[in-house]
């Protein structure tokens, strides 16, 4: 067996970060990435987001053969690579937010959901980093792949299952060589609203030669007690989410009744739209998200000033003034003007933005709030597994080697069916 005739992986980036993980499989003449995200770090307060920035501040890999030449400088080398593809596990930044960097030439894979998604997030062109050539607004193409259907790349194949993560339409993903099969399991949990899926998944890709595993439940392990300890009430799963937010609204029946969430955690939103006791409103703009992803039209409202989206239906559009009236028929969604609410009232942040103090808008958001005199409620639940979940999903596949990602510790894995590798950056290894 020659060199090329072996199975590499390649490791560019988010090993040690939370996100941006950018993998590369090999085979002979064809390669595929995954996924296209960047690594977020405020804190370096960087002068912009151009590609030559990202690349040397460590926020996406330095990936050949898969950028933009007319990013990069650099032609693509087709002669040694004849087939080429890249594929995105789902639409969170730190797995997507690179996707226009790609070579328009080499195709994009990703869940049906998120193909429809990403493009109207992308609208006003503030989700995405800006292609080369384009406006801000474009996203490139993205091909929307069936489940379960292979995708040939020349000798790799592609199989793409449904999973479950707080980004509507995430999914895992299993690749075989002509003498390998790994799987990466993009963000992953057991305690979402589809533990079904995961399993299916998981028995899917038993036994692989390597599992590509994120392991953000083992990053904080000083805090890990604090989920075990019997004195936290907080949400342990999406159903446990949802059912406290009806709870809170049956025993407020006279109170003005807010939240936020975040715009990608869909599901979650949905499922608050047909359980709650009371009519739930939104933003315009969130609302346009639903119509023009899932063709969904839900109650919604402007803000004052804010100009008319096109095609929302205006006989469900609420007057705001109404909303900051009322106290007990609407749970609505707030995204600004927090000044207006009124004075006692509740307010729920569900994994929302401003999403924590080191955000320069949180310490003005929570201030707002206490000067009114609103109830804060954080409802928070992960979109990834803990250890003890981890456990269980590297159990489910027993992989001859497993590879952590997507964690500030993968020391803190371990295989108990074959060995373990912590790669470094830029690192290829064969199995």
């Amino acid at each position: 067996m020659t060199l090329k005739d072996k199975t590499t992986i390649t490791f560019y980036n988010g090993l040690t970060t939370i996100g941006g993980p950018m993998i590369e499989v090999a085979y002979n003449k064809s390669h595929v990435l995954f996924d296209l995200g960047e690594v977020y770090r405020p804190e370096l307060e960087l002068p912009d987001e151009s590609y030559s920035t990202l690349i040397k501040n460590q926020l996406i890999g330095d990936v050949p053969n898969f950028y933009d030449p007319l990013l990069t400088g650099q032609p693509i080398d087709h002669q040694r690579w004849e087939h080429a593809a890249a594929y995105m596990s789902h639409l969170h930044l730190d797995h997507s937010k690179a996707l226009n960097f790609l070579a328009p030439e080499i195709p994009l894979y990703a869940s049906p959901l998120t193909a429809r998604l990403l493009p109207v997030l992308n609208e006003n062109g503030d989700f995405l980093l800006p292609a080369a050539g384009h406006k801000p607004n474009y996203t490139r193409p993205i091909i929307a792949a069936k489940y379960q259907v292979p995708i040939h790349i020349g000798e790799i194949t592609l199989t793409i299952w449904p999973s479950d993560h707080d980004a509507y339409g995430a999914t895992g993903l299993i690749i075989t060589t002509p003498n390998q099969t790994l799987a990466y399991t993009g963000d992953i949990r057991l305690h979402g609203y589809h533990p079904d899926w995961v399993h299916q998944f998981l028995a899917a890709a038993r036994g692989c030669d390597a599992l590509i595993v994120e392991g953000t439940g083992v990053s904080w392990p000083e805090e890990k007690q604090v989920q075990l300890s019997a004195e936290f009430t907080g949400p342990r799963t999406e159903i446990e989410l949802t059912d406290q937010i009806i709870q809170l609204e049956r025993v407020n029946e006279k109170r003005q009744l807010t939240f936020n969430t975040y715009p990608t955690n869909v599901e979650r939103l949905l499922r608050l739209l047909e359980l709650s006791p009371r009519k739930v409103v939104l933003h315009a703009k969130r609302a346009h998200l639903l119509k023009e992803s899932l063709q969904q039209d839900y109650l919604y409202y402007y803000l004052p000033g804010e100009q008319k989206i096109a095609n929302l239906n205006p006989q469900l559009v609420v007057d705001y003034e109404k909303l900051l009236a009322d106290d007990h028929e609407y749970l609505w969604q707030v995204v600004k003007n927090y000044g207006d609410l009124q004075v006692g009232g509740l307010y729920i942040h569900s994994n929302a933005e401003p999403l924590g103090d080191f955000d320069p808008a949180y310490e003005p958001f929570i201030q707002t709030l206490m000067d009114r005199k609103i109830e804060f409620k954080a409802l928070r639940c992960s979109g990834h597994a803990d250890e003890k979940e981890l456990k269980q999903i590297i159990s489910e596949v027993q992989p001859k080697a497993l590879i952590p990602v997507h964690t500030l510790h993968p020391e803190l894995e371990e295989n108990p069916f074959g060995k373990r590798i912590l790669p470094k950056r830029n690192q290829t290894i064969t199995l």
